[in-house]
């Protein structure tokens, strides 16, 4: 009862003073903590520590998406492993320049200070600086894993995304890259006595959270580029240059209602902050692009390894026992498993394993059938069997003689074919089908 007693009462009064701010998004009171040591203390600041989680998360979703294109196990790590230094380097150099007052002057005028270069803890890491860069560290783990730097991409676009909207939390915590000033109920509160904080505001002005637009827009897109892969199986590189024209088209209007200082690009008449520029020009080219690469025909692009780094092909087990089937040709080298040699590849009998006077299996299990083209009409008819004596017996018995035996009949041969057992100089065929 009391509350309700207070809340009209605070509506009788009219309207709310400026000091009190009805719904806003509050400014933060942490930014980081310390970690003492013997020779003072380690300052964590949390814009690292969201970074630090967007690439964490990244490279979560990338992996899982990378694994799934049938990449070598590990890969991704071995590629991050470059990709990440050098975007981190890329993204600082590309902060510098597009926003080069604090570091040399206006105007390039020498008053800057340089010192601040590489603090990379205040903040300022330029997205595509960082695609560059990291995308060029990406290739060089790319080559040296034996994959392709294209399926890469494609794999690791979704994941790219999500890390930035991660990543986008850390403006918030260093209380920078807001927008202009707004009476929306999400507007953010910024501490008057923040560096950051624009000359000629009052103290309770809200200000657009831009870090807030970002980061959901770029959620949104992590949904949508996995929905849209899903259905249509992006391959060279165009999922990559999808993520591209998303994200340009979002930061076009975010980039416009930031009120930091930036370097300013006149073009076409048109006078607004380079990053806008940027962003206009990258969603032409990776439009262009991606239709390009939807024109183009690739002889396998499902495959993610490089021409001839693809894994060696599994060696198939031999029926039998499981083991694997090596026999020698007439060359002295082993034959594959699975293909039938010629007749002197059959191992020999031995002492331990008597000679079968039937069939003579090859590797792949298959009766060797030696034959003669040279064999006369007169010798076709004398094979056939002879239903009036009884003399002709079934040819499986005795058609199929190695060939290694050099003809010579056993002398179980000898009476199937009803002949004492003598040298024969034709072929096992013909020996089979003398009468």
């Amino acid at each position: 009862m009391q509350t309700f007693l207070t809340a009209a009462a605070l509506v009788q009064a009219g309207p709310l003073s400026a000091g009190m701010v009805p719904a806003s998004i509050p400014s933060p009171d942490w930014s980081g903590f310390d970690i003492p040591l013997p020779w003072g203390s380690l300052r964590i600041h949390a814009y690292a520590l969201c970074i630090l989680a967007g690439i964490v998360v990244g490279l979560w979703l990338t992996s899982v998406r990378w694994a799934r294109r049938g990449a070598p196990e590990g890969s991704v790590w071995d590629i991050a492993i470059w990709a990440i230094p050098f975007g981190i380097i890329g993204g600082r150099l590309y902060h510098v320049f597009s926003s080069p007052d604090a570091y040399f002057g206006p105007g390039f005028d020498g008053t800057g200070d340089l010192s601040l270069i590489p603090q990379i803890q205040r903040g300022g890491l330029g997205i595509w600086g960082a695609v560059v860069l990291g995308a060029f560290g990406a290739w060089i783990g790319c080559r040296r894993a034996g994959v392709k730097l294209t399926a890469f991409i494609d794999a690791a676009a979704p994941g790219l995304l999500l890390a930035q909207a991660i990543g986008r939390w850390g403006n918030y915590f260093n209380q920078e890259l807001f927008g202009g000033p707004t009476t929306l109920p999400w507007g953010l509160q910024v501490d008057a006595d923040n560096a950051n904080f624009p000359a000629g505001y009052p103290a309770d002005t809200l200000f657009h959270p831009t870090f807030l637009y970002e980061s959901l827009w770029n959620i949104a897109g992590v949904l949508i580029l996995l929905a849209l892969d899903r259905r249509f199986h992006f391959r060279r590189g165009r999922l990559f240059w999808l993520y591209a024209m998303y994200y340009t088209l979002g930061r076009v209007w975010i980039e416009a209602m930031r009120i930091d200082d930036a370097e300013q690009i006149s073009l076409f008449g048109i006078t607004t902050r380079l990053n806008v520029w940027t962003s206009i020009f990258v969603f032409i080219a990776a439009l262009a692009v991606f239709i390009w690469l939807g024109r183009r025909k690739d002889g396998n692009p499902d495959s993610v390894y490089l021409p001839g780094r693809e894994p060696a092909p599994a060696v198939s087990a031999d029926a039998d026992g499981g083991k694997l089937a090596s026999v020698r040709t007439d060359g002295g080298k082993p034959a594959a498993a699975g293909t039938a040699g010629p007749a002197s590849a059959v191992p020999a009998s031995g002492p331990d394993k008597p000679r079968d006077s039937g069939s003579a299996p090859n590797v792949t299990g298959k009766p060797v059938r030696d034959t003669d083209p040279v064999v006369s009409d007169s010798e076709s008819r004398d094979n056939l069997p002879d239903n009036q004596n009884g003399s002709g017996l079934a040819s499986a018995q005795t058609e199929a003689v190695p060939a290694s035996t050099g003809g010579t009949p056993t002398a179980a041969e000898s009476r199937n074919t009803g002949k004492s057992g003598g040298t024969d100089t034709g072929t096992a065929s013909e020996a089979d089908g003398s009468r």
